[in-house]
């Protein structure tokens, strides 16, 4: 564990009672006020390159409001990053993680295993879908498409997609591949994830420190098409520490993974080919994400799908189904990066479809934008210019703050 790791795990126990009272003071809160509709809506100061503001959407199911920040990457006290409650299966709300990781603001991230009724008996793990990079440490890499949580992908994407900010300070869409392989002396195996709650079937996944104290068994459950599907009966879990094989077991443990071990899960063929590892051999465990198109290393990713691309919407996106919805929108070629969340407040849940998103989005200057989690998962926090504390400035759906996996924090050095 990293000393930032430690201090953000240390700062979220002090934060736990204080998040609770203060999600609690959501429920029956008014809703914000809407700013006029015409024109272009007026900004305030968070922080120096950081800017909030607020306003009504008419839209086809009825009105809704928006909470929108504007970050300008060209400051050069500005940065973007992964927030996060230390590792990857584990939960908290937007604004404990803000507080916890000095942001002065943030909006909720990806999609999530957030329940396992489909499973009796397995463990969710909270866990996000699609890849995800924190201070250009990649956390974990991305789930099968038909084991996401979330509703359906447009035509084209897939759950390797990803916002993303590199080291150049621009923000982009890409997507990230896991390039792994698990080696021994005699053989080398393809690894077919990375600290994931779903494993394609018939592969070998890796879990490290990243991931926590949960359950690895959901990995082996459903299929790359159906989630549901049962779980496999054929599994195998080898752990590796200091580069040695140390021991085995016929199904998926849990418990804290130490810094100098691996432990690899294997479903089918993958556990097949585990059961032929002894204790003692030697094996190489490697792993990178792969980006389809910058060749710029990145600093932050997250995961969820693109629904703007070149000042397009993309094509098959639902125009039907209205929701509360989280976006992230780029602008001025990289350099400014817009955060949408919805209020969920009684009069304004009516939402927006995606499509709408995409054309809102647009509206508000972005050539590409990217789909979050919504619905009650859809948060918005920003500290008051002065404060040291992140205020909700939406009123979540569910009438308080909802534990998330991860989102998108914005830092300011001054």
């Amino acid at each position: 564990m990293t000393l930032r790791t430690g201090r953000l795990r240390t700062a979220l126990t002090v934060l736990a009672a204080w998040s609770a009272l203060a999600g609690a003071a959501l429920a029956g809160a008014p809703p914000a006020s809407g700013a006029p509709t015409g024109g272009a809506p007026a900004f305030s100061r968070i922080a120096p390159g950081v800017r909030y503001t607020e306003f009504d959407i008419p839209a086809a199911k009825g009105v809704t409001h928006a909470h929108v920040l504007s970050v300008d990457l060209t400051n050069p006290g500005v940065s973007v990053d992964l927030l996060h409650p230390g590792v990857v299966a584990a939960r908290a709300t937007v604004s404990r993680l803000t507080d916890a990781q000095g942001a002065v603001a943030g909006v909720n991230g990806d999609f999530f295993n957030i329940t396992e009724t489909q499973h009796p008996g397995v463990e969710a793990t909270g866990a996000s879908v699609g890849p995800a990079i924190a201070n250009g440490h990649t956390f974990k890499a991305a789930v099968p498409d038909g084991q996401r949580f979330g509703p359906a992908l447009p035509p084209g994407t897939s759950t390797e997609d990803v916002l993303g900010v590199g080291t150049d300070h621009r923000a982009r869409l890409d997507s990230l591949a896991l390039d792994g392989s698990v080696e021994t002396p005699q053989t080398r195996l393809p690894l077919g994830g990375l600290n994931q709650y779903a494993l394609p079937v018939g592969s070998v996944g890796a879990f490290t420190s990243d991931w926590g104290q949960v359950s690895r068994a959901r990995a082996t459950c459903g299929t790359d098409t159906d989630r549901a599907a049962p779980c496999s009966t054929d599994t195998y879990e080898v752990t590796v520490q200091d580069g040695r094989v140390v021991s085995s077991a016929d199904t998926p443990g849990s418990g804290t993974i130490a810094s100098d071990t691996t432990v690899l899960v294997g479903r089918e063929a993958g556990a097949q080919q585990l059961r032929k590892l002894s204790v003692g051999e030697r094996v190489a465990v490697r792993h990178r994400l792969v980006a389809a198109s910058s060749k710029t290393p990145y600093r932050f990713a997250i995961g969820g799908y693109p629904v703007l691309r070149g000042g397009q919407p993309l094509a098959g996106l639902d125009d039907v189904t209205a929701a509360v919805r989280t976006a992230a929108g780029i602008s001025d070629g990289g350099h400014r990066l817009l955060l949408l969340a919805l209020d969920g407040a009684a009069e304004f849940r009516s939402g927006l479809t995606i499509a709408e998103v995409a054309t809102q989005m647009k509206k508000l200057g972005s050539a590409d934008a990217f789909s979050l989690d919504g619905g009650g998962s859809t948060t918005l926090a920003a500290r008051e210019p002065g404060s040291t504390t992140a205020t909700v400035r939406n009123h979540p759906s569910g009438g308080a703050e909802r534990p998330v996996p991860n989102g998108i924090g914005v830092f300011s050095k001054t």
